[in-house]
């Protein structure tokens, strides 16, 4: 117990040394409030949208777009990297088009998106999905790849069908790639919608914070920045959860 919180309380110095730094150069007059807004103001900012509603709105919103496109993009990439893997001619015919796509940087898409979708929720959830994508479906060739040969042999020699073959061998001896390649996936997914909304959306985190950097609103953007942060540490720390359980599982 007493190494849990000295653990907490070591994680937890930086940032609290961040703060009090922050405090002291808003205090010291050395930046107008235009540019550096206090702490507290920030965390009041928070609050003052929190009762209002409009902070959860703009999160539920949010929320929403990363849960449907990290869904598609997540279901196509575990679906294409098993492919691949599986498949010879598969790898041979389509490999070398993922591997040139995956090195473009997922903004770059934008503009056509853009021409193609225009700059509705269908344009957001298909970004997140593409963000998502790539990493996942590389996690999910390595880890079938990586389950030894020895286990399709077993299953070749008992005339093992496919579905059992998928759901008892390659799915639980692929799953901890998989694991990882979906957090990063995940943490790519936010960051990608966040500056995606900043760029275009009417709603949304990232609206949030343009509507706050329009108004020079500099308590509102930082109050963006500070929950799109907090976000993506929760969604990151729930899936490194759910990693280290299923690894426990595995090792079991």
């Amino acid at each position: 117990m007493k190494q849990s919180l000295s653990r907490i309380g070591t994680g937890f110095a930086p940032l609290l040394g961040l703060l009090l730094l922050w405090q002291a150069a808003c205090a010291s007059g050395l930046f107008p409030p235009q540019v550096l807004v206090a702490p507290l103001d920030v965390a009041a900012t928070l609050a003052a949208l929190w009762r209002s509603g409009e902070l959860g709105g703009h999160l539920a919103i949010s929320l929403t777009r990363l849960l449907l496109g990290f869904g598609l993009g997540a279901g196509l990439g575990l679906a294409f990297g098993t492919t691949i893997a599986l498949s010879r001619f598969a790898e041979a015919l389509l490999a070398p088009l993922f591997q040139a796509l995956r090195q473009v940087p997922v903004l770059a898409f934008l503009p056509m998106l853009v021409l193609l979708l225009g700059i509705e929720e269908r344009f957001k959830i298909v970004v997140v999905a593409i963000a998502t994508f790539f990493p996942v479906a590389l996690a999910a060739f390595d880890g079938v790849r990586g389950v030894p040969r020895s286990h399709f042999e077993v299953a070749r020699l008992y005339r093992t069908p496919l579905l059992p073959f998928l759901l008892r061998i390659l799915v639980p001896a692929a799953t901890p790639p998989v694991l990882t390649g979906l957090r990063i996936g995940l943490t790519r997914a936010w960051l990608v919608l966040v500056a995606c909304e900043l760029l275009a959306a009417g709603s949304g985190i990232g609206q949030m914070m343009e509507m706050g950097r329009q108004l020079f609103r500099i308590d509102m953007v930082l109050a963006g920045v500070f929950v799109s942060g907090l976000i993506g540490f929760l969604l990151d720390r729930g899936v490194k959860s759910l990693e280290r359980r299923t690894l426990r599982w595995k090792a079991a």
